[in-house]
């Protein structure tokens, strides 16, 4: 018997990389052609919020804020369900947790979608990048399956792939301000939970052998920066 000491991560891994990625290919087939549904109605919703920030603020920004939110909250739920615990899971028997954390994240999401007191932030700062993460989300993480040399088919999209979903996830959260001290430990949990699965996917990624899972933790230490440059401010704003 080998010593333990010569063991790699990757020889404790379950499935072979090409299984991981076929999971993928599965899923997208078996969904055609309603997971581009998601990410066209985050960048119509995304696209509008910008519109109507350019003539002000008002209530109807706060409510498409948490109808977002909401629609989050399903895409949680959907690939918890339909990803996670029906694909993922038969080759890896961890991601029936990671099911359970999806959707405890998606409950989350539903709880702070029906407060009353969310607001858009002010900060331009956080504006722009909060929006640079979500169209990277729903446009450009899609094309890494090219970037990494494997096919179209394989693409994981927002909405449908844990992946670009918690990216784009992080993205809204930011655009996101609270009046409660409440709220904003809710949008803090939250904004954990998002980055507990960045890390998560990354280690996966790093074990199979995959540089991808830097494109993640990339996005997970800039949304750090952002928040201690741009932090909450103003809980108490009416």
């Amino acid at each position: 018997m080998s010593e333990w000491w010569t063991y790699r991560p990757s020889d404790f891994l379950m499935f072979a990389p090409d299984t991981y990625w076929r999971q993928f290919e599965l899923h997208n087939s078996a969904l055609w052609p309603f997971q581009l549904l998601p990410p066209a109605v985050l960048l119509t919703l995304a696209v509008a919020l910008v519109v109507k920030l350019v003539r002000g603020p008002d209530q109807r920004h706060e409510n498409a804020l948490r109808c977002g939110v909401a629609g989050l909250a399903v895409c949680w739920g959907f690939v918890a369900w339909a990803f996670l615990w029906q694909r993922y899971a038969p080759i890896n028997w961890a991601a029936q947790g990671f099911a359970l954390l999806f959707a405890a994240q998606s409950l989350g999401l539903l709880g702070l979608a029906a407060r009353s007191n969310l607001l858009i932030t002010d900060q331009a700062g956080r504006r722009v990048f909060a929006l640079t993460l979500l169209a990277w989300a729903a446009l450009a993480h899609p094309l890494l399956a090219l970037a990494f040399g494997r096919p179209l088919a394989q693409a994981e999209l927002f909405g449908t792939a844990p992946d670009p979903t918690a990216l784009a996830t992080l993205g809204w959260l930011l655009l996101a301000e609270a009046r409660s001290r409440s709220g904003r430990v809710l949008l803090w949990t939250l904004q954990a939970m998002a980055l507990v699965w960045c890390a998560i996917s990354a280690a996966t990624l790093w074990t199979m052998g995959s540089a991808q899972g830097w494109v993640l933790m990339a996005a997970a230490v800039l949304t750090l920066c952002a928040l201690w440059r741009w932090p909450y401010a103003r809980p108490n704003r009416r």
